[in-house]
């Protein structure tokens, strides 16, 4: 009853938000008839303060710790063994089949100029082939799953197996509690293709930022290589990588959240002005816009970057799941906690807050929290809760990650077979940040649109009014699906307390 009473509220919430809704669309009318719609824009020129600044500091420090522990490691087993004495200190874990960094850091080259090559392709192949890549990283991300739960399990290495099996049983579960929503996906993506496509200084900032990341990862897989060849136990050399792949997966997240706030920033920009060759749009947008993300707005993003993909991931999960449970009371209130506490947690932490940081130069906390009542208050969040496009294009994210791997799991059998696992997870890392790289150009451009739609939605009907009516038409249904929830639940709960009382 509690459950149904929970259903009910948050539901008639929705059903206020659908008049709320229209009231803004009213208000939007009025602002761009008058030419007010303009003052949404950033002003690029204004000064802005530092903000999260501790966790600025945080990741700096952290960057420079890491980048000396690379270095020790990659040079006490470059060309010599031990060369800094280190294994001293490990007696009492040695494993005698040590090698030598110039044996492994080859591969991460290789493994690191495939990733590229894959996120390269996906940043060519956008204009063209953009519909039919998002399928194919769909569709193909579960059978490759499964071919490689086969192959691990024929290589007794049953460990790997049965992960790389409960992945492939996973995405496939999801896909098929989502499958109704990929139209509706799919339009978005290639409303957000359309937009990047059009503005080539966004790939080139893009193309700009993977260059960054190959520097960095050449000093990471240097040492990678290092704690792979050391004469440390296999328990102390995971260990170690983990802690690195940990560094790593950071770091990549924050030039990904980086390249995340410049183009919010200029795709919000030609949404507001009405076009990148507008007379209004402001002179060199782009470096503007990449001046404040890695100064005054660099500590959001190392904050933000922290949690956010980890949180975003674990609601994709929960909302699927939730969606197939079906009428089974007991499973469905506990889920229902788990998926209330993640949506505390999401009007804190999520992708959106980065266009704020862009566009107003505000905190992350704030930026999320605004962000997050901007929807729910204009009834966008039933259309952001329908729409899976950031799982789509994680999707994709993994595939290359996981053809990374693939690669150099080949490339170290031949020599190494007894490091093959260990070349392979962290390839598989690599892969992922780099191909991530040409990703978060298309999330942004989406994470702006639904900003915008939020805020003015005449914004996006003057840019596209095609487009636009497909939003609208989608956003209404979902308004009224959720207002048949209330009515239903509504009519259980009466049903229930006729009952009661009857007994």
């Amino acid at each position: 009853m509690n459950h149904t009473q929970s259903q009910f509220s948050s539901s008639d919430e929705d059903t206020g938000t659908m008049t709320t809704a229209q009231q803004s669309a009213g208000r939007s009318h009025l602002s761009a008839s008058s030419g007010n719609s303009l003052t949404m824009g950033p002003n690029l020129g204004a000064s802005r303060h530092w903000r999260d600044v501790f966790w600025l500091g945080i990741f700096l420090l952290h960057l420079v710790l890491v980048g000396l522990a690379l270095g020790v490691f990659g040079l006490n087993r470059y060309t010599k063994k031990d060369r800094l004495n280190i294994d001293q200190y490990t007696n009492g874990i040695l494993d005698s089949q040590a090698g030598l960094t110039e044996d492994y850091w080859p591969i991460y080259a290789i493994a690191g100029a495939i990733s590229t090559v894959i996120g390269w392709v996906w940043l060519l192949l956008l204009g063209s082939r953009s519909n039919q890549m998002m399928k194919i990283s769909v569709h193909l991300l579960t059978t490759y799953l499964a071919v490689l739960s086969v192959l691990c399990f024929w290589g007794k290495l049953y460990f790997w197996g049965f992960a790389f099996a409960i992945g492939s049983g996973l995405q496939f579960l999801y896909i098929m509690s989502v499958i109704d929503r990929l139209p509706f996906t799919m339009l978005v993506l290639q409303g957000a293709v359309k937009m990047v496509w059009k503005l080539p200084e966004v790939m080139r900032v893009a193309c700009a930022f993977m260059l960054v990341m190959l520097l960095w990862l050449a000093l990471w897989s240097f040492g990678a290589a290092g704690v792979v060849a050391s004469s440390i136990g296999d328990g102390g050399r995971w260990w170690l990588l983990v802690v690195f792949s940990v560094s790593l997966f950071w770091t990549g997240a924050v030039l990904c959240n980086t390249v995340h706030v410049i183009v919010s920033g200029m795709v919000f920009l030609v949404l507001v002005h009405g076009g990148r060759e507008a007379a209004s749009m402001p002179r060199n947008p782009v470096l503007k816009s990449l001046r404040y993300a890695v100064t005054t707005s660099f500590g959001s993003i190392c904050y933000g970057s922290l949690f956010t993909a980890a949180i975003r991931t674990l609601r994709w999960e929960i909302r699927g799941f939730r969606s197939k449970i079906g009428n089974n009371e007991c499973l469905l209130c506990c889920v229902d906690f788990l998926f209330h506490l993640v949506e505390t947690l999401v009007r804190f932490f999520n992708k959106y807050a980065y266009v704020q940081i862009a566009v107003y130069g505000k905190s992350f906390n704030h930026s999320a929290r605004d962000a997050w009542e901007l929807f729910q208050s204009t009834g966008v969040e039933a259309l952001i809760a329908y729409d899976c496009s950031g799982a789509v294009l994680l999707m994709g994210t993994l595939l290359g990650g996981l053809i990374t791997g693939t690669c150099a799991v080949v490339l170290t059998r031949h020599k190494h077979w007894d490091r093959e696992m260990m070349m392979g997870s962290t390839a598989i890392l690599m892969g992922m940040v780099l191909v991530g790289l040409a990703m978060v150009v298309v999330e942004s451009a989406v994470t702006s649109i639904y900003i915008c739609y939020a805020e003015d939605p005449l914004l996006i009907h003057r840019w596209d009014p095609e487009f636009f009516n497909q939003m609208s038409e989608t956003l209404h249904q979902r308004l009224q699906h959720r207002s048949a929830r209330v009515r239903e639940g509504l009519s259980q709960n009466r049903h229930t307390d006729q009952t009661q009382e009857t007994i």
